[in-house]
């Protein structure tokens, strides 16, 4: 059974920075995964905010977040990091990872839609304050 368990939110201040983490466990090996990081705010759609292939190599972000959000994997510690630089209130919500296996990923913008994920974490929330 595939599980992601998401950690690293919490509460920061307009301008700073968090590092949230995913690890992915049992399943396939990690490099047969293609991995992404949305997130949710109350009374929003689920937002894709950054995507990654297999091999780390390739990325794609949401406008939203382009030039502050870095997204990476550590592919021998089966890990998805997302790094959240200059944040602002309007990134307050929960975060999550999620993911879907295949040897060939999507990229460009499909890859932030959610309906190609289909294994989800629990989220993580992160709340920004001005």
């Amino acid at each position: 059974q595939v599980e992601l368990v998401e950690s690293g939110g919490g509460s920061v201040q307009a301008g700073g920075s968090l590092r949230l983490s995913c690890v992915l466990s049992g399943g396939d090996t990690f490099t047969n995964y293609c991995m992404g990081w949305f997130r949710q705010a109350p009374g929003k759609e689920r937002e894709g905010v950054a995507a990654i292939v297999s091999g780390g190599g390739n990325a794609v972000y949401a406008d939203s977040v382009k030039d502050r959000f870095t997204i990476s994997r550590d592919n021998s510690q089966r890990t998805l990091y997302l790094e959240m630089n200059a944040l602002k209130p309007e990134d307050t919500a929960k975060y999550y990872c999620a993911v879907y296996h295949s040897s060939a990923c999507v990229l460009r913008t499909s890859a932030l839609k959610a309906r190609i994920y289909n294994i989800w974490g629990q989220g993580t929330q992160v709340t920004v304050s001005s």
